[in-house]
């Protein structure tokens, strides 16, 4: 009888793996049959596998889930992997591995949902078209209407809206775009993730309010920078706290050499009304360090920011607009400005410490707000009311940098090696030192919030610090993982240097050379270096190297032995082309609204009012396009002839506004709409073209309304000599 039992009983735990299948739904508790499962989703509406029902355990016992098989591809990546129905309550999702999809995971009005040791890795992300000199405006990231799901265009390991106390616990993304992303979610505890190297966000919020963010690694979330030539971030971050999200705990969370450390901003709501904001988040015992712009951005809100780290940034606190704002026992170090404040209210700042930040903390305000908006039209926004306290500053250029502002009370701080201690611009009022040479023994205690969070630092990192560590390539950044040959600088002459750089204990030679002359090389360990000459009559030019060492894991998340992928390289190709470029004044009679034909018939008879010939069409306008110059209602003409072999060739352009692309006189790409510029990401345009050998004609006609204006034309071999680098 004893045997039976054992016998049923085994049975039923073997019975229990089942196997996945398209299109299933999930209504009890299950044990996936582990192995890999290469389930594609052409529909981003239709999920994979949908979750229903209540009190569910989902063990996925590390089967794999894999979308699209074109892994180098993951700008095409489509479809939701893991559905939790809306409705289903107490829900558990355990050790999933789910790659290749737009969102992996999508849960929609469910309670008490647990997501807990699952790799979500190498999900959807945007090819990028910033390169090593310049920024592509297209690679921006906007955040400002969810209302609709908006952010889901992004993509989303884990993508939440209207859950009640879920928990996110212990899981991996990376290689993605976007980590956790919830909107209208209140009560989550999202905690020792690792949410590292990926191109947008790590943890965004929307709208959702009393959640916990604790002891996760969020490192490298970042885009927009080029050490040494700019430093934008494209509003990509680590945390984003977006629209109306109130009352959360950041705690102690690594989050350096992102975009932004921590990205808050009250939302269109407050802009619009005066009301509300991203209010009382308590910001505690984090590492920001390393952003290319601000380690912490609180704007139009009221919050508390306590005992991070905060070194090596733009701005270590950029507080615009904010109020009633405590700024305590941080540590500043080496940033621009330690605490930048425009038209803040009612701010303290005390016991914080600012090591060799050029200016320790800088207040101002404009005399004038913008007339398009309602907020300054609703609240008062004069910059006033300061207690700055106990603070020690250490070899810092300035201590203060004042200007339109009234009433600041100075107490107890402390200046050693600083330049200029204080600096008084105009329009500043009720500036009070008395109390400055005062020694003031200052202490706080601990805010209860804490007291049910482990009282530990951030994770310690694992890979090199600084910001000259962020290297983005096409898909994001450099993971340290794979072996990869990093062009870090173009000198005069056609002088390259190179980073060689790849997994620790291995080593590299040079296999072959195209267009490029080595001048010096470094060792055949990682890391290293290469210094080359271009040759700049070559259309074609790489150099390419072989791998020898450990297996890896490559910049798509494939796995490789490094006896059987020996080669990595660097390639460009240069089309060898002189473009004519004429730009033109246009009036509201040809506006280019009224319709692209018109607008042609009149350029062609009119006198351009600036002409150049130049190697490539490569322009951004903050202003005018020069001196003497319009800087709006003008456009451009832009034509070249270029002799090339027969290939397919990928064809892009980024534009504002309007802009036809135009080959062999045929159209090749019609963006003469002015919605095209209502999101950044959909002012690049690209097409694949497949041309016979010889010359052709390319030719580019753009318009410009107001506001900034860019143009940019890219082309390259769709099917390279060379494999493409990421």
């Amino acid at each position: 009888m004893l045997l039976c039992l054992l016998f049923s009983f085994t049975g039923s735990l073997m019975a229990a793996e089942t196997e996945l299948k398209a299109g299933m739904v999930i209504s009890q508790s299950v044990t996936i049959l582990p192995k890999t499962y290469r389930l594609d989703v052409t529909a981003d509406t239709i999920p994979l596998i949908q979750v229903e029902g209540k009190n569910i355990v989902v063990d996925f016992n590390h089967a794999v889930l894999q979308g699209s098989d074109h892994t180098e591809k993951p700008d095409e990546f489509t479809g939701i992997a893991i559905r939790i129905r809306k409705g289903a309550s107490n829900i558990t999702i355990l050790n999933a591995a789910v790659h290749g999809y737009k969102i992996a995971i999508l849960a929609e009005d469910v309670k008490n949902l647990t997501i807990k040791n699952c790799d979500l890795s190498y999900n959807y992300r945007q090819q990028l078209k910033s390169n090593l000199d310049r920024e592509d405006v297209s690679d921006w990231m906007s955040y400002h209407k969810n209302e609709k799901d908006e952010w889901k265009r992004y993509g989303a390991a884990i993508y939440l809206r209207n859950c009640i106390s879920a928990t996110v616990q212990n899981n991996i993304v990376t290689g993605g775009q976007c980590g956790l992303m919830m909107t209208s979610c209140e009560k989550a505890w999202v905690s020792d993730n690792d949410f590292s190297f990926n191109s947008g966000i790590g943890i965004g919020l929307y709208r959702s309010s009393n959640n916990s963010i604790v002891h996760n690694k969020l490192d490298f979330n970042v885009r927009g920078y080029s050490d040494g030539k700019y430093k934008r971030g494209q509003d990509s971050a680590a945390i984003l706290l977006f629209e109306q999200s109130s009352n959360n705990l950041i705690v102690y969370n690594s989050a350096t050499h992102s975009g932004d450390g921590f990205f808050l901003w009250a939302g269109q709501h407050t802009m619009d009304t005066g009301e509300g904001g991203s209010n009382d988040n308590f910001i505690y015992g984090n590492d920001f360090s390393y952003a290319p712009t601000n380690g912490v951005e609180i704007t139009f809100s009221s919050n508390l920011v306590m005992k991070n780290n905060i070194r090596d940034c733009d701005h270590g606190v950029w507080g615009g607009y904010s109020y009633n704002t405590d700024i305590t026992d941080n540590r500043f170090e080496n940033n621009r400005i330690g605490i930048a404040i425009e038209h803040g209210q009612n701010i303290n700042i005390a016991l914080n410490s600012f090591t060799n930040d050029k200016t320790g903390i800088k207040l101002w305000s404009r005399e004038k707000q913008p007339s398009d908006w309602i907020y300054p039209q609703k609240r008062n926004t004069e910059s006033r009311n300061y207690w700055i306290a106990a603070n020690r500053f250490t070899g810092n250029e300035k201590a203060f940098d004042i200007m339109g502002t009234d009433t600041v009370v100075f107490s107890g701080n402390i200046k050693l090696g600083v330049a200029e201690p204080l600096v008084l611009g105009d329009r500043v009022d009720n500036i009070d030192t008395s109390r400055e040479a005062e020694f003031l023994d200052m202490d706080y205690q601990k805010d209860e919030r804490l007291k049910k969070i482990k009282d530990t630092s951030y994770p310690a990192p694992s890979f090199p610090q600084g910001k000259k560590e962020i290297r983005i390539t096409r898909w994001g950044p450099y993971d340290f993982r794979y072996p990869l040959l990093w062009l870090q600088k173009k000198e005069p002459a056609g002088v390259c240097r190179f980073e060689i750089l790849g997994p620790a204990g291995s080593g590299w030679e040079i296999k072959s050379t195209q267009g490029f002359s080595i001048l010096e090389k470094g060792n055949d360990h990682f890391p290293s270096y290469l210094i080359a000459k271009a040759d700049s009559s070559a259309q074609e030019r790489n150099i390419v190297l072989s791998y020898t060492g450990n297996d890896f894991t490559d910049a798509f998340g494939r796995k490789k032995e490094g006896v059987s992928h020996p080669a990595f390289f660097y390639e460009e190709w240069d089309p060898q082309t002189q473009w004519t470029v004429n730009w033109y004044q246009w009036t509201a009679e040809n506006d280019p609204g009224k319709g692209f034909e018109l607008f042609e018939k009149k350029l062609a008879a009119q006198n351009p009012v600036s002409t150049a010939v130049t190697p490539s069409v490569d322009y951004t306008w903050w202003g005018a396009i020069g001196k003497g110059l319009p800087a709006d209602s003008f456009a451009t003409v832009a034509a070249a002839k270029m002799n090339l072999a027969a290939n397919s060739y990928e064809i892009g352009i980024t534009a504002d506004d309007f802009v036809k692309v135009f080959v062999d006189g045929k159209e090749l790409i019609d963006a003469w709409d002015s919605h095209y510029t209502e999101l950044d990401e959909n002012t690049h345009h690209r097409v694949q073209l497949k041309l016979e050998a010889g010359e052709h004609n390319f030719r580019i006609v753009h318009a410009e309304k107001t506001g900034l204006a860019t143009l940019q034309f890219y082309i390259r071999p769709s099917t390279p000599t060379a494999l493409q680098q990421p």
